[in-house]
């Protein structure tokens, strides 16, 4: 067996993602189990994409390179309305909608967006604004019993 069938081997057997997958993969600190699962919901979400055409909403967090996505959302608009790339910028509104699901309609304008993350902060949609984290003790408490 060669080495690198021998560091994959040992990689699969502690459920981590062996580095011959990193090296064509996306990069992840999930475990193997976890890494996989989100491996099969990426490709199925590019198939639809592939297959049905433009969804509602992209998954940011699930595009390989993110930032490709926000530079041909530029350049769509940039053609459709005649402007130089180099003179737009981003803008954001942030929906009421919590789930993807619940929007029906892709706007006239831009792109729908979900799946992003926030680390030590978080969303608070009763008032729309960025809020402090919710300590984890709190979630675990909460998500064991029902108050």
């Amino acid at each position: 067996m060669s080495e690198q069938l021998d560091t994959m081997k040992l990689k699969l057997q502690n459920g981590q993602v062996p580095p011959n997958w990193e090296e064509v993969g996306y990069k992840s600190l999930k475990p193997l189990a976890l890494w996989f699962q989100d491996l099969i919901v990426r490709v199925k979400m590019m198939e639809d994409w592939l297959t049905q055409g433009n969804p509602i909403t992209y998954w940011m967090s699930g595009l390989f390179f993110p930032q490709g996505f926000l530079t041909g959302c530029l350049q769509t608009h940039a053609r459709n309305y005649k402007i130089a790339i180099d003179k737009l910028s981003f803008s954001f509104v942030v929906q009421e909608q919590e789930d993807p699901s619940e929007i029906d309609e892709a706007p006239t304008d831009g792109v729908f967006i979900h799946g992003l993350f926030m680390d030590g902060a978080r969303w608070n949609h009763d008032e729309m604004v960025i809020d402090d984290q919710i300590p984890v003790s709190i979630l675990y408490l909460n998500s064991r019993h029902s108050f």
